[in-house]
């Protein structure tokens, strides 16, 4: 795989296009929001910045770049979604001919050229709603995690289900759909785009790089956390949307299940009255791993970037399956969950 090219070398020469605006949305991202922030100023007709109740100067530091700022009220529960949506309308009052947002998260800096790649692709296909690209981890060397997270953001070329937080958005299309569902504590960009596929708008993932992502996970529990809170996306898109045609995300939730609950329980549960038969149910588990890493050598990946690959789809199984344990008791119990936060503040992270 080759590096990533850096992401800003050009100096802006022309104004930004007119129909074009920005939303960024984070909360203590410190200097990753800065290089955010610096990436869209000048490049977009517009730029806001929506906060989730930071404390490191994030406001201060997007109004000195004449970034318009939207602070989000702390009474009210936290979601990227709602974020995105508080962002958008107050672009659209800032600038209500806009035609293309794009969206992008505080962790991430928009690499040189992705804007009029992305806005001419909108422009140029009109049943196009959502035009991504390459995401890439600054870091990847930095973890394991790192690593895993910038594979999985190498997704294929084409037509595409879903998007991440980073994309160009046509306006009209999402209101169409109303916007981002801001009840969504995950899955937010998935559902987003079921909804547009349903109206028979496009999604597409441009053979482009896009964004640069600093992750910062170093440690176990920052990459449990972060598959609880997609098994948790799985459950509640499965019990949203499962009865749709091609049964969405019921797939990856009943595996989760299968997978993260049922094949240990009965393994272990069932060792002593089978004379440790049941304990081959196990092995299903190097055959996942085996199977996502084979999906990925063919994909053109390392055989050691493969390997990890599928190490991290077997083990995965069980923090999202207690992601999916977690929606359904809330779903029983008639509350709702709150965020599932994996990443400390910048500076924070080797507390």
């Amino acid at each position: 795989m080759t590096d990533a090219p850096p992401a800003r070398s050009e100096s802006t020469v022309e104004p930004p296009p007119e129909d074009l605006g920005a939303v960024a949305i984070g909360r203590n991202e410190g200097a990753r929001l800065v290089s955010c922030l610096d990436s869209l100023v000048g490049r977009a007709a517009r730029v806001v910045y929506v906060d989730s109740g930071s404390t490191d100067g994030s406001v201060e530091e997007a109004r000195a770049r004449g970034v318009e700022v939207v602070e989000l009220d702390t009474s009210v529960p936290f979601t990227a979604a709602r974020a995105r949506n508080a962002g958008l309308d107050r672009l659209l009052q800032l600038a209500p001919g806009l035609r293309y947002v794009q969206f992008v998260d505080g962790d991430c800096e928009v690499v040189d050229g992705w804007l009029g790649r992305a806005r001419e692709e909108l422009r140029c296909r009109p049943g196009l709603a959502v035009a991504c690209g390459r995401r890439r981890e600054r870091f990847p060397e930095a973890s394991v995690y790192n690593r895993l997270a910038d594979l999985e953001w190498d997704t294929p070329v084409g037509d595409a289900e879903a998007c991440g937080g980073d994309a160009m958005i046509r306006v009209e299309a999402l209101r169409e759909v109303g916007g981002y569902d801001p009840t969504l504590i995950a899955g937010e960009e998935p559902d987003l785009c079921l909804r547009l596929r349903l109206r028979g708008w496009q999604v597409a993932r441009l053979d482009a790089e896009m964004t640069r992502h600093d992750l910062a996970m170093t440690r176990f529990g920052q990459w449990w956390r972060r598959h609880v809170r997609a098994g948790h996306a799985y459950a509640e898109g499965a019990a949203r949307h499962g009865r749709l045609p091609g049964r969405p995300w019921v797939r990856q939730a009943s595996s989760n299940v299968f997978w993260g609950i049922g094949v240990p329980v009965a393994s272990v549960g069932l060792a002593w009255p089978t004379s440790g038969l049941s304990l081959l149910g196990l092995l299903g588990y190097p055959m996942i791993a085996w199977r996502a890493g084979r999906g990925r050598r063919r994909q053109g990946d390392s055989p050691g970037d493969s390997a990890l690959f599928g190490v991290s789809c077997a083990v995965s199984k069980f923090p999202q399956a207690v992601g999916q344990i977690r929606y359904s008791a809330g779903r029983l119990g008639g509350r709702r969950s709150g965020l599932i936060e994996y990443k400390a503040a910048q500076g924070a992270e080797a507390r």
